[in-house]
């Protein structure tokens, strides 16, 4: 007799009903993730040579709005970048860039973390439901009765589904999660790559904006050395002196 819906969902004590929010929760993040990675590298490589093409001729300001402009979450990176330069030291300014840029990686790795908990727990949670029907299947006979072996692999099969179904979820959390792992692992290469770029053409880019840090020292020509004022006090003395002997003779 073919069993409907509600009376599969209904084996294991309520645990098939877990395995499928496992299931539904793991298709909603990859479906998110997809969205959030859907064609990064590609605008990221189109903003960066946007950007250096601009450096390239000292165009700063062209490149600052080239990164406003752009949905791109590498312009937050650039942006930091315009940001600090001219008020900060060349160190500092690269610091607060690789410091956006890993708050950026952060991001493409967000709620990749359930895909790992799913993958980890699902099968779990289906070998619970299993045991609990079979407890469930042996607690229905009584100690008197005969048990045949039709009357026991109904309820032991049934049982077995939820585990079967842990299962499956667990190898769809695992394969999800490894594949979204791996492409923000690519991204983030990219993003340390373009990001290295951008700093050795901001930094090196010659203007009014970028900062000097060169003294100018006033011009010493006019005073007088260590030695010449030494010798002209020197002179004043003897002639002191020699002003001394003509009175006393």
């Amino acid at each position: 007799m073919e069993e409907s819906i509600w009376d599969l969902m209904s084996h294991g004590g309520g645990a098939m009903w877990i395995v499928v929010a496992f299931s539904v929760i793991a298709l909603a993040v990859a479906i998110e993730r997809g969205i959030a990675q859907w064609k990064f590298v590609t605008r990221a490589r189109n903003l960066g040579d946007a950007v250096r093409r601009c450096l390239g001729r000292g165009a700063i300001e062209e490149g600052r709005s080239a990164c406003e402009r752009s949905p791109s979450p590498i312009a937050d990176v650039f942006l930091v970048g315009y940001e600090r330069l001219g008020r900060a030291k060349p160190e500092h300014v690269a610091t607060a860039v690789h410091r956006e840029r890993l708050r950026v990686n952060q991001d493409l790795r967000a709620r990749l973390w359930m895909l790992g908990t799913i993958g980890a727990t699902a099968p779990f949670v289906g070998l619970f439901g299993t045991v609990v029907g079979i407890i469930e299947a042996m607690g229905g006979f009584k100690g008197d009765d005969t048990v045949k072996f039709n009357m026991v692999s109904g309820p032991i099969s049934e049982a077995l589904i939820v585990t079967a179904a842990g299962i499956l979820v667990a190898v769809e959390a695992v394969i999800l999660f490894n594949f979204f792992s791996q492409r923000a692992n690519r991204i983030a290469t990219e993003l340390k790559l373009l990001t290295d770029e951008f700093l050795e053409l901001l930094l090196d880019t010659p203007g009014d904006s970028q900062p000097s840090r060169k003294v100018k020292r006033e011009d010493d020509s006019d005073k007088p050395t260590r030695t010449e004022s030494t010798d002209r006090k020197e002179t004043k003395r003897t002639k002191g002196d020699d002003d001394g002997d003509r009175e006393a003779a």
